[in-house]
């Protein structure tokens, strides 16, 4: 590593010292340009993690911004609505809001329980009692149908995130490997020129450098975005139990 150093320092001085002129290929562009093909390789590699990480993070970021704004008119929707058939009504327009998914699971499990536990008139001489209302069998069934529906919310909502945590765990790496071969380059330069001249070397450790700095540039903002998309996950579940505790409540009141 010293000798890194060494050997990048004499590169500035050569660079900017007076009496030398920069060789005219020593822009940013003109080293990727004549990097070895490794070298384009790990840059290509790093370039197309950092646009998908900023993909994936722009989009869903919208989603789960439409999410939240659907999910807020929902909840609106619910604690206003009388019964549950106006609350189903509304669903299909605010289908992107986990909530939704929630609520038709739970609807649907206790829809089930009231019609097999729906009066029936009885015929004949001596017709049965008839119940004044159904009622449910059982509410932990209710529960547990709001649980599964709340772990699919879930896994939609963490879709793809995991990619983010890919790209912030391998691209560091990455760069680290194109560092790698730029040393090599570089030495080698060195063992077959003779001598320590910058202008075998310093491509080299030109490579090197940019592609450590490609590594960062791919990694920093997925681990940036990683953290901002699961804090906002978790925000979504605790929403989930909320709604599913409040769900259960009002069956439990209007059916037990």
């Amino acid at each position: 590593m010293r000798t890194l150093g060494r050997l990048f320092a004499l590169q500035l001085q050569a660079q900017g010292g007076p009496g030398i002129e920069s060789p005219s290929g020593s822009g940013f562009i003109s080293l990727v340009a004549n990097s070895t093909p490794v070298s384009k390789f790990v840059l290509l590699i790093l370039g197309l993690l950092s646009i998908a990480s900023w993909s994936i993070f722009l989009y869903k970021w919208w989603i789960f911004r439409r999410s939240a704004r659907q999910s807020a008119q929902f909840v609106d929707i619910f604690r206003r609505s009388n019964k549950f058939s106006e609350v189903q009504a509304v669903c299909r327009s605010l289908a992107d809001s986990p909530l939704v998914g929630l609520f038709q699971s739970g609807y649907a499990e206790l829809t089930a329980q009231l019609r097999q536990s729906s009066p029936e008139v009885a015929n004949g001489p001596n017709p049965r009692p008839v119940p004044p209302r159904p009622t449910l069998k059982s509410l932990p069934a209710v529960d547990r149908a709001l649980l599964r529906a709340s772990v699919v919310e879930v896994n939609k909502l963490e879709q793809s995130i995991s990619w983010l945590a890919t790209t912030a765990s391998i691209a560091p790496f990455i760069g680290l490997f194109g560092t790698v071969w730029g040393i090599i380059i570089a030495f080698q330069k060195i063992s077959q020129s003779g001598s320590t001249n910058l202008q075998a070397v310093g491509p080299g450790i030109s490579e090197a450098l940019i592609a450590t700095a490609a590594g960062l540039f791919a990694a920093i903002p997925a681990v940036l975005f990683y953290n901002l998309l699961t804090q906002r996950t978790k925000i979504f579940a605790s929403e989930m139990d909320d709604f599913s505790m409040e769900f259960l409540n009002i069956a439990e009141r209007n059916f037990t």
